[in-house]
């Protein structure tokens, strides 16, 4: 029988190509995110299931939860930025909603499942941080406290499911081309391509190949923690970039 995937902010960017790499290694594949309709496109063309969930919202989640049943592994990628100005100046409504999805999202999604994962056998919790999770810069304030956050939840849930066999793994991407920068600059799509200017980005697929390449490992083998940047990158910071 093949073993269950929930990924979670599955309707773009990370989250849909995690569930297409999947369901290629041969996962059953839930996606699952607040736009239902592209996680259902998805799930068409990969042969799996499609679930609601909006990560920031506890009903949303037990809703989730009592709908799915079984679960082997469960991606966390729902996340984001918002805004990159300095902590002086910061928007405590951004702040709030990044800790809500890319801290508390985890805590709850992982909460609910927990009873089904402790059941499956051969569990494995995967939670998507970033480069920003272990470093800071000036105007991250907000979105590197969360995700240095979530790494800490990350390393904590390593310790607490160790007897339980439960396999914990963090990732931790730089510079990836995906919808991110956009909504991070609220829709600018000039300044959301100047992120990537004059480098090469990762892509979705690349970070997708190696959450695969984690989960498909054998059960006595737990990645704690992968980080994954362009050649291009080599920190948060500090980047080569071609003249253009």
């Amino acid at each position: 029988m093949a073993r269950v995937a929930l990924v979670t902010g599955a309707s773009s960017g990370i989250g849909a190509a995690t569930v297409r790499a999947l369901a290629a290694a041969g996962f059953e594949t839930v996606a699952a995110a607040r736009r239902l309709e592209r996680c259902e496109e998805l799930a068409q063309e990969v042969g799996g299931r499609a679930l609601a969930l909006d990560v920031t919202d506890q009903n949303s989640v037990d809703a989730l939860a009592a709908e799915l049943g079984d679960v082997s592994v469960v991606v966390h990628s729902a996340g984001g930025a918002l805004g990159l100005e300095p902590v002086g100046e910061a928007n405590e409504e951004h702040w709030q909603a990044m800790y809500d999805t890319n801290v508390l999202g985890v805590m709850r999604v992982t909460r609910a499942l927990l009873p089904a994962l402790r059941l499956a056998g051969d569990a494995h919790v995967v939670v998507i941080g970033s480069v920003a999770g272990q470093e800071v810069y000036p105007g991250g304030g907000g979105y590197t406290a969360a995700k240095h956050a979530a790494n800490a939840v990350a390393r904590t849930l390593r310790l607490e499911l160790l007897e339980d066999g439960i396999r914990v793994s963090e990732v931790a991407p730089g510079l990836v081309d995906t919808e991110f920068s956009l909504v991070r600059f609220e829709g600018d799509a000039e300044r959301a391509a100047g992120v990537y200017r004059g480098l090469d980005p990762l892509t979705a697929e690349d970070v997708a190949e190696l959450i695969e390449f984690i989960v498909t490992r054998p059960a006595h083998v737990d990645i704690d923690f992968a980080v994954i940047k362009p050649t291009a990158q080599a920190s948060a910071l500090i980047t080569h970039r071609r003249d253009e």
